[in-house]
């Protein structure tokens, strides 16, 4: 019982930010991954710091060596999937590119994880989150009126438009790999994934309930019922009554039943709305507001700091985080037959060669060898 994706064996080659988050995702479920990257064969095996290559073994490779490269090509012919997020063309110049593999193994599917694809006039370039979430039009509508766009940090090009999309690429290309014997390329680009998360405001746009200006639509904190208000004790609560039933709930805990108001979705009363909900809500604490509004369907919840929401008392009952050394999320989501751990802690980049290649059949003495050859660097 280690998880759905117990069998499947992955080749990681080492980047960073969305193909390690989504292979840490893919080994909570119990892939059997092996982290290729630059170390030390022979490191003392401690705890790393990055959570993101928790759950799998850390193997020394030097990809530019002969015997480093035929290692990873040999390994390939017992993988399922092969993960690498370098620019384009820089896998076939290492002799590690589709063609390549496929010559070892034409089930496999081939997962490519870039920015901007494999294709197109910026395919070259360097950028990070903030880039392409720029060019795929993610970026722009964050922010409130009259002000710049504001970065929602890596979350939506790395991680929600780059390892999200990844990791459902790659699956769904073994479920076809499977059924025809055939491996395929996934070209997951955080532009296009990014793209995609558009897709409701698009909807919007097109239909015109959605104004292509910052900070004057219900969720973009224009609305005076969807929107972040500071509390007396310079906290925060979060407010999302948009369905009528539960704005009335809203007023209700914030003692404005029954008062003249405007109708909830006129526009022109938003800015005097809010402010009146501002002042209100600045009478009290925010944990006193979080009492108040706790059985009810207001919508209303205390915003929480990362270290916070882990000891939050309902996040302690569902265990969405683990505390026990390292503070982090547990895997998500959740099976009810084949439940996702946590297998591993992250360790010393290269100090899982040895456990990692002998899980996989090298033995003791190819091991040796490979050494000798240089193939760990």
């Amino acid at each position: 019982m280690s998880g759905p994706l117990q069998g499947v064996k992955v080749i990681e080659l080492a980047g960073l930010g969305p193909a390690p988050y989504a292979c840490m995702l893919l080994a909570d479920m119990g892939a059997d991954i092996l982290r290729l990257e630059r170390g030390d064969a022979e490191a003392k095996s401690e705890e790393n710091w990055d959570l993101l290559n928790r759950s799998r073994y850390s193997v020394a490779i030097d990809l530019k060596n002969e015997a480093g490269r035929d290692l990873v090509l040999d390994l390939c012919a017992q993988a399922e999937i092969f993960i690498e997020g370098f620019r384009p063309g820089v896998t076939e110049r290492l002799g590690l590119g589709p063609g390549d593999v496929w010559e070892r193994n034409a089930r496999l599917v081939y997962g490519r994880m870039t920015g901007y694809g494999q294709e197109g006039v910026l395919s070259q370039r360097a950028g990070h989150d903030i880039n392409y979430i720029a060019v795929s039009g993610a970026l722009w509508p964050v922010g409130r009126a009259g002000e710049r766009p504001v970065p929602p940090l890596n979350f939506v090009g790395d991680f929600g438009g780059g390892s999200l999309f990844l990791a459902l690429g790659v699956m769904a290309a073994l479920v076809h790999a499977r059924a025809t014997g055939e491996g395929q390329v996934v070209d997951a680009s955080m532009v296009d994934g990014s793209a995609s998360l558009l897709s409701m405001t698009h909807s919007f746009l097109s239909t015109g309930l959605w104004r292509e200006e910052r900070g004057v639509n219900i969720l973009d904190s224009g609305a005076h019922f969807y929107e972040v208000y500071e509390t007396a004790d310079e906290k925060y609560v979060a407010v999302g009554a948009i369905e009528p039933k539960f704005y009335a709930e809203l007023l209700m805990g914030l003692g404005l039943e029954g008062a003249p108001l405007p109708a909830q979705m006129d526009r022109e009363h938003w800015p005097a709305m809010k402010a009146r909900f501002e002042s209100i809500f600045k009478t009290r604490t925010r944990d006193e507001w979080t009492a108040a509004f706790v059985n009810t369907d207001a919508c209303v919840a205390p915003v929480l700091s990362p270290r916070e929401a882990a000891h939050h008392p309902y996040n302690v009952g569902r265990r969405v985080y683990s505390t026990e050394g390292n503070v982090q999320p547990n895997p998500a989501p959740r099976f009810s037959k084949t439940p996702s751990a946590i297998r591993m802690a992250p360790h010393t980049p290269g100090s899982g060669t040895n456990q990692g290649l002998a899980n996989w059949g090298v033995s003791d003495e190819r091991r040796q060898e490979l050494k000798v050859e240089g193939a760990f660097g």
